[in-house]
């Protein structure tokens, strides 16, 4: 229950710090932190989870990393499904949170997107339903790629959560103006829930296409990583 506590935890700030990002600061009046700022945000969220919960749960905070770990032979089967509620539900409250404390400014609308993952009139720089499969797919397995690499024991030691935190925010740097950016279905599924509408009818890729990225990632490690 500590593993699935602090999944929740991970994933809870995951959203609220990378999706919090994006809704109340990206655009600021004046001083927004733009795009470079909520890549950075992500980044973070997960940098300083690696430090305050890898020790406990593995800090996944991410249905598609516990997936991709399982096939590449880093997690057992048996704890998926609990990491992946526990994933889900600290995405939806963070999105509950972010909600409140959004709402709280006069003019406020969910319309506006809330972060949401979107393609064609939904994508923020109008990209295809093609470009987006493609982004998230090859975004996801690279981020499974440098999961895998910066723990695998042959690794320099404790430096994994920083190449993780900075895979990410490359991850974002590259794709915000394509999806909005997911490869993690917990943080699609924890904005999307109150934007509803078309977000909801998207969501459905922003679960397929990270899974089958992270699958392809532990298998393109399992050939690549292998030990001699």
């Amino acid at each position: 229950m500590k593993q699935f506590g602090a999944e929740f935890v991970g994933t809870f700030w995951l959203v609220l710090g990378g999706c919090g990002s994006a809704v109340l600061a990206a655009a600021f009046p004046n001083v927004g932190i733009g795009l470079l700022g909520v890549a950075l945000a992500f980044g973070l969220t997960v940098l300083t989870m690696a430090y305050a919960i890898g020790h406990i749960s593995g800090c996944h905070l991410n249905p598609a990393v516990s997936v991709g770990l399982c096939v590449g032979g880093r997690f057992p089967a048996d704890k998926l499904l609990p990491y992946i509620v526990a994933q889900v539900l600290g995405a939806i409250c963070a999105g509950g949170v972010l909600y409140i404390i959004a709402s709280g400014k006069a003019g406020f609308d969910v319309a506006g997107g809330f972060a949401s993952n979107g393609y064609g009139a939904h994508s923020p720089g109008g990209y295809s339903f093609l470009a987006a499969l493609v982004c998230e797919v090859v975004m996801t397995m690279m981020f499974l790629v440098i999961i895998l690499g910066s723990t695998d024991k042959r690794a320099p030691q404790g430096f994994a959560p920083i190449a993780i935190g900075l895979g990410l925010t490359l991850i974002h740097l590259i794709s915000i103006p394509v999806t909005n950016t997911s490869v993690n279905p917990a943080r699609s599924t924890g904005v999307a829930l109150f934007v509803g509408g078309w977000a909801i009818a998207q969501l459905w890729l922003f679960w397929v296409a990270p899974i089958v990225g992270a699958v392809l990632g532990g298998i393109v490690y399992r050939i690549v990583g292998k030990e001699d």
